[in-house]
């Protein structure tokens, strides 16, 4: 089921309206997880960051080796045809993803080649979530794993079992998302997205370790909050550090800024730091 509406599907070189059928029983990514996919996002006319969006859905199929088959200039032009299959302003989520077609040796390693790969772009029309929308976040038992144990170096399908493991724990604790510990206990990110966390004016957010994927919207925060003065730090966070915090906000592709007003018993303000990574981040989009 998707998430969005008014799906626009791109497959064997073509654009097709709604959410047409691309993978077969047979494919290798349906019966074995090899798929990876990005999401980018498309408002009021923009698509900020496309292009590494683009190029980060090849380098996952690499880490899951499948022979990427498009190059990402390509990608985005495609994109760009598809957005204007939709009415001016729509709020899109942008969806191109890979899938291994064929295996060997046994069956279970993707084979090599371009006839070997499956390739399509999901358009949704989703839009953009209420600014003044928050969440909570709460613990799980479930942790990010490590990159000998797991594909963390791809945006890959596989992975979010374990993700929606988190969430539906959060959820029925009572709170909207988890805060996800890696395998020593430090702080990774929530279930869906990266994490940050403003302490007497500065900014923190979990330096990347290889167990999870340090986004392309995190990266453009930090560069926006670091071009207008702030000093935001990768490091090592615990939990307590959390809870010490006096703001806290998520970060990915899908809302941007996502502000958090608790955290299991500590409660937040949504505050200027998280308003002005909003702002920062709009501000650098219309620019661009």
């Amino acid at each position: 089921m998707a998430t969005g509406t008014n799906l626009k599907t791109w497959i064997d070189g073509r654009w097709h309206d709604g959410d047409v059928m691309v993978m077969r029983a047979g494919d290798h990514g349906t019966w074995l997880g090899t798929t990876v996919f990005d999401g980018a996002r498309a408002v009021d006319g923009l698509a900020p960051d496309l292009d590494r969006h683009c190029a980060r859905v090849n380098r996952s199929a690499e880490a899951l080796m499948i022979q990427p088959t498009m190059d990402p200039a390509e990608m985005v032009e495609i994109v760009w045809e598809g957005i204007r299959r939709y009415p001016a302003g729509t709020p899109i989520y942008i969806r191109p993803m890979y899938w291994a077609l064929h295996g060997e040796y046994m069956g279970i390693v993707p084979k090599v080649g371009a006839d070997a790969t499956g390739f399509a772009i999901c358009l949704e029309e989703v839009p953009m979530p209420d600014p003044a929308a928050s969440t909570t976040l709460t613990t799980t038992r479930f942790r990010r794993p490590t990159l000998d144990s797991a594909v963390c170096n791809a945006k890959a399908g596989c992975l979010y079992p374990n993700n929606a493991r988190m969430l539906a724990e959060a959820r029925a604790k009572g709170f909207g998302n988890a805060l996800v510990a890696d395998v020593m206990g430090n702080v990774a990110e929530s279930a869906t997205a990266n994490v940050f966390i403003v302490r007497d004016g500065e900014v923190f957010t979990p330096i990347p370790n290889g167990t999870f994927l340090a986004g392309i919207t995190r990266a453009r925060h930090i560069e926006n909050l670091r071009a207008d003065g702030l000093s935001v730090h990768e490091c090592v966070l615990s939990f307590e550090d959390v809870h010490a915090a006096d703001e806290v906000f998520l970060t990915g592709n899908l809302a941007k800024v996502t502000p958090v007003t608790a955290f299991d018993e500590t409660s937040y303000q949504i505050g200027p730091v998280t308003r002005r990574a909003r702002g920062l981040y709009w501000d650098w989009a219309r620019s661009a």
